[in-house]
């Protein structure tokens, strides 16, 4: 119970790693603000069943305090309203996520941004930028009334390459950005702003698209072996909560970390004992598909999207050259688009 007394505000927190997150939180104790639109009152999407109050819920079985309250974290005003609440309860606040995203059916894979809809686009980057600067801009000011604190911006990927479309990279890296520019306006203050990524998360959307459960999940390995090396949204939740109780935590300061780093760091394991290192696996990947030198459409795709993470990256360069020229041996790049190897 590491983060007993302590309250936290996640923002997003209906399904995936914002729910393992709540729920992680509050195994180590802490009071646990779940937002988000989908509530027993409503929802705002009819193919989705879960909602903010089932958060709640699991974080209070957990050992924690689960509070629900549905906010859409575009209203300024509403969000206003949520932190005046938490100050009310509470005087404080001393964790805050930003994981709202709402992008995956925004998302035009396959599409240059030449061909995108614009508009579309506009929307993803309402929901998974606006809302978090939005929800920072509101919950700092009380977090600068305590003792300090953790903020933390959920993103995709610690690489400063490119993600495969056009909006999709823009919210992913954006909100990496915002980290960082949190952390230096924070200097002089105790509060620290990361950015983490997941790796291969297990969440409920990814099991429904397998047809499998959290009981049976390995069966879904035989569609794509890669699943093999995914972790439940359980696992970023705890290296968040080994994070915040860490006395040197503001050392991180404006960094982006990945779950899988933290997880070893900490020697955090997932639900099932399991420490999944999601870099390591793509690394082994790629060098099993060279190796073999008899490339599938899917490991082509695996390889052109590697070859783009590793972009900025000199310390990768040499790993960047040996997939180019493997690709051109292969007919590759292709275009990148999940959707077309389903």
């Amino acid at each position: 119970m590491t983060l007993q007394g302590r309250v936290a505000l996640v923002a997003g927190a209906t399904r995936g790693a914002g729910r393992g997150i709540s729920r992680a939180l509050g195994e180590a104790g802490a009071t646990v603000y779940c937002t988000g639109r989908s509530s027993r009152e409503g929802t705002v999407d009819p193919k989705r069943p879960e909602t903010i109050e089932e958060t709640a819920e699991q974080v209070t079985a957990a050992g924690g305090t689960g509070i629900a309250v549905r906010v859409d974290h575009t209203e300024e005003p509403a969000v206003a309203q949520l932190f005046e609440r938490v100050r009310a309860d509470h005087g404080k606040l001393d964790i805050l996520i930003n994981d709202i995203w709402g992008g995956d059916p925004l998302t035009e894979w396959g599409k240059t941004f030449w061909e995108v809809d614009v508009q579309q686009g506009f929307t993803m980057m309402e929901r998974a930028i606006h809302t978090h600067i939005i929800t920072s801009r509101h919950g700092v000011p009380l977090m600068l009334d305590g003792d300090g604190g953790l903020i933390v911006e959920i993103t995709d990927g610690a690489f400063y390459g490119y993600r495969g479309q056009l909006f999709y990279d823009l919210c992913k890296m954006s909100v990496i950005r915002l980290a960082y520019a949190m952390s230096v306006e924070l200097a002089d203050h105790p509060i620290t702003a990361v950015a983490i990524t997941p790796g291969f998360l297990r969440s409920e959307a990814m099991l429904d698209h397998f047809g499998v459960t959290e009981e049976n999940w390995r069966d879904a390995v035989k569609k794509d072996a890669h699943f093999a090396h995914s972790e439940t949204p359980m696992l970023i939740g705890r290296v968040i909560a080994a994070l915040a109780a860490d006395p040197d935590l503001h050392r991180r300061a404006g960094q982006v970390l990945t779950c899988w780093d933290l997880a070893r760091h900490y020697d955090v394991k997932d639900t099932d004992g399991s420490q999944p290192h999601w870099d390591e696996h793509l690394d082994a990947a790629v060098d099993e598909i060279i190796d073999r030198a008899s490339p599938s459409p899917e490991d082509i795709f695996l390889l052109t999207m590697r070859k783009l993470q590793f972009d900025f990256d000199d310390a990768r360069a040499a790993q960047r050259a040996r997939i180019e020229t493997f690709l051109k041996q292969h007919g590759g790049p292709v275009r990148l688009d999940p959707d077309a190897l389903d």
